[in-house]
């Protein structure tokens, strides 16, 4: 055979080794697999609801003044966190406003500590110094004055001129006594009540400054919770009037899920309940919630009363929910009497095909060797019942005493020809028995 003809054979060769059968499927070996026993114990009864996800919180933004908008910082459609602004009114005149404000206020402050600090040493020096100098034209002015008394008497001055030195001597005897009460105002400083009423000043000019700066942040339009724009109603350039809308808000990182219940089924619904949810636009998703309230008002046209499910919501790493406002569910609500069900964590089912599936596996399949254990575990289709705790209600063909795959499911690989397939078991994987599990409840269960 010629070199030639070998070439396509050995292309024939690699090209069935690459796309074996075991290599399509993605059979690198057993699945490594984590497993818990199946929960066998009485659930109450359940009927499915048709329902609505709503969000728990809902606010239409308005502005606190009036203004121009000169700036938004929001779109239709985006997440905003607490205390974010939204958008920004124009507040140019308002500003001048509080500068002013605020340099009245830095000027009664001063005058204040001006009155607190009380005189300087050189305003105390200064006064005395004026004190001496109206003493000694006090001291001259009465000299004179006993001076021409006596020339008067001897008829050696006329009236006037001592008339005069008189009032020039009670003039020097009052500037004197005014500089020496200058003198003591000086070394006391200000009165208490001068302070208090500075003081005052103070404080009515801070509440001003105060005020204004209140009205600015006005101007500023903030969200008060964490949510999701939906409608949009301002823009650059818009006029805002007082109490006008700005933007809707709605709370989702937590959602509703709004059920109608008619009156003879929702006596046996109640508060704190574990319910199961399905939404079908997300059928690969497993989610549960509790019964938040029962709103106690019923339609009067159904007898129906609102059943509201308070569910957490996944937010994706793009900051988009999962469980959208307006999303149609299915819930799962207890309506009757208790019945003996079989039960399975949440993590045990694979969803998104036809049908929800479980693996299960027979303890007898269970091999053990020095250092790893097996098992042949077999995909049951299940419907879905009522939630209790951690725990789902299944039915299909399951043997209660059989264990379930809470972790690695994902990664079993079915067999072509229906046989069960073989995995590999998480070291020192704890299986207690069925009935065990049972009397804890979901305590053991994986979730």
């Amino acid at each position: 055979m010629s070199k030639s003809s070998l070439i396509p054979i050995a292309f024939l060769v690699i090209a069935v080794i690459a796309f074996s059968p075991s290599k399509l499927f993605g059979q690198g070996g057993p699945a490594l697999v984590e497993i818990t026993p199946i929960v066998s114990r009485e659930v109450a009864s359940g009927q499915t609801f048709v329902g609505t996800v709503t969000p728990p919180r809902r606010a239409l933004v308005g502005s606190a003044v009036d203004g121009r908008v000169i700036e938004v910082f929001f779109e239709e459609g985006d997440r905003v966190e607490k205390d974010q602004p939204l958008a920004q009114l124009l507040t140019a005149t308002i500003s001048l406003e509080l500068a002013a404000a605020k340099a009245e206020l830095d000027y009664r402050r001063e005058q204040l500590r001006e009155m607190e600090n009380g005189s300087l040493p050189e305003e105390i020096n200064q006064a005395r110094a004026r004190l001496s100098r109206a003493k000694v034209m006090a001291e001259f002015g009465q000299r004179e004055l006993e001076r021409l008394a006596v020339l008067r008497q001897k008829n050696a001055t006329s009236q006037s001129e001592f008339d005069s030195a008189r009032s020039i001597a009670e003039s020097t005897q009052e500037e004197f006594d005014e500089a020496k009460a200058a003198l003591q105002l000086a070394i006391d400083g200000p009165r208490p009540e001068k302070i208090a009423q500075a003081k005052a000043q103070v404080a009515m000019q801070e509440a001003v400054v105060n005020k204004l700066k209140d009205q600015i942040k006005k101007y500023t339009i903030y969200t008060r919770f964490t949510g999701y724009i939906t409608v949009k109603h301002t823009d650059i350039g818009a006029w805002a009037t007082q109490g006008g809308a700005v933007a809707e808000v709605i709370a989702l990182d937590e959602v509703d899920v709004v059920a109608k219940v008619v009156d003879s089924q929702v006596a046996y619904i109640n508060v704190g309940d574990s319910v199961r949810v399905e939404v079908p636009a997300l059928p690969d998703q497993a989610l549960t919630g509790r019964v938040e309230a029962i709103v106690p008002q019923a339609d009067v046209r159904s007898r129906t009363f609102p059943v509201k499910i308070r569910v957490k919501n996944t937010i994706k790493k793009s900051g988009d929910p999962l469980l959208k406002a307006g999303m149609l569910t299915r819930v799962m609500l207890a309506t009757g009497g208790r019945t003996q069900a079989v039960l399975v964590p949440k993590d045990a089912l694979v969803l998104g095909g036809a049908q929800p599936v479980v693996w299960v596996i027979d303890p007898a399949s269970i091999t053990r060797g020095d250092q790893s254990q097996q098992a042949k575990a077999s995909p049951v289709p299940v419907r879905l019942g009522v939630a209790d705790g951690s725990l789902i209600q299944v039915t299909g063909a399951i043997d209660p005493s059989h264990l379930v795959v809470v972790k690695g499911n994902e990664r079993i690989i079915p067999n072509r020809n229906g046989e069960p397939s073989l995995v590999n078991l998480v070291p020192n994987t704890a299986t207690p028995s069925t009935s065990e599990v049972s009397q804890k409840g979901d305590g053991n269960v994986v979730d």
